[in-house]
């Protein structure tokens, strides 16, 4: 079977406790695909142990060792769920032909693989999988989580509604992928930068299967910032405006100052000054702020340090096919 090998990229971190369900469940749905003919026996699942601290690595080994289905990849440190899954995806793009991302957690919904697979092999090169509800979360979880994705759009940062990392790729998106340099990563914003036929695969999000959840508020945030901005500049040109509003604020204010002295109604007092200047020193740092954040991502894009280094690779696969 020709074009038809299925690479499945799990980035991993600290998930000693889901990962032998994880390797069984993803075990029996590439068995069942290799049964019905949609891909090739030399397809497999490849873990990307991104410097665990437990016994990941180790698991990671005993299933390749067990088990020619399963490979994996491991970094020298640990990376960041963005660079290790990119690690992945690069590592996976020379052996395969499709490669689908998605997160250890077993939150995914393992069967909407078939639909993926099936939309490539009707010739599409990127399948993004789409929560189709989230009545599974929390109010505050929901409301952050969609106001998360209509701010990112809002400041220009354009990614698909409600789709987090699980993805199908062709390998001449992954190609695509390849060619984007940058150090600071946000792949939900930059795969659709790539272009070709896309779809997208709706499914329902299930609970954690076992540990805890890498992504709590704080580092949602930053994840956040990280995107805003990494893909738009939108924050600079809003402190613009902001700046030419203030000016056309003090000018009105100068006026109304010449009209109280010139009718002799002028009173001093502090409380008018003090708000003043609070709020023009409060909008002062914010404005450098968020240059100061796009300067040190100018330093690091400047550095050109490696987003990873692979200390390990486990594939019986063919490279370079």
């Amino acid at each position: 079977m020709e074009n038809n090998v299925l690479y499945i990229v799990v980035p991993c971190y600290n998930e000693e406790e889901v990962l032998p369900e994880t390797s069984r469940r993803l075990r029996e749905k590439l068995e069942q695909l290799m049964q019905a003919g949609k891909i090739d026996e030399r397809s497999r699942i490849m873990f990307v142990n991104d410097g665990s601290k437990d016994r990941t690595w180790e698991l990671i080994e005993e299933l390749h060792a067990q088990c020619r289905l399963f490979c994996g990849v491991n970094l020298s440190r640990n990376r960041g769920h963005q660079n290790a899954l990119l690690a992945g995806l690069m590592t996976a793009k020379s052996r395969a032909d499709m490669v689908i991302s998605m997160d250890a957690d077993l939150q995914d919904d393992i069967n909407a693989v078939d639909a993926m697979v099936d939309k490539y092999l009707e010739g599409v090169d990127i399948v993004y999988g789409v929560r189709s509800s989230r009545k599974t979360d929390t109010f505050f979880k929901r409301f952050t989580a969609e106001g998360f994705y209509r701010l990112m759009n809002a400041l220009g940062a354009e990614s698909v509604f409600n789709h987090a990392d699980y993805r199908l790729m062709s390998r001449r998106a992954l190609e695509g992928l390849e060619q984007f340099k940058e150090v600071n990563l946000f792949l939900r914003g930059i795969v659709p930068m790539i272009g070709y036929r896309t779809d997208t695969v709706e499914y329902e999000r299930g609970e954690r299967f076992a540990g805890e959840s890498k992504y709590p508020l704080k580092k949602m945030l930053a994840f956040a910032l990280e995107g805003i901005t990494s893909l738009s500049v939108k924050p600079l040109r809003l402190i613009t405006g902001l700046g030419f509003l203030v000016f056309a604020v003090s000018i009105v204010m100068i006026i109304y100052n010449i009209v109280r002295w010139a009718t002799h109604a002028t009173v001093s007092g502090w409380a008018s000054l003090s708000c003043s200047v609070w709020m023009i020193g409060g909008l002062i740092l914010l404005g450098l702020g968020i240059v100061g954040e796009y300067v040190g991502k100018i330093y690091m894009e400047c550095k050109g340090r490696p987003r990873f280094i692979i200390r390990d690779v486990l594939d019986d696969g063919e490279e370079g096919r």
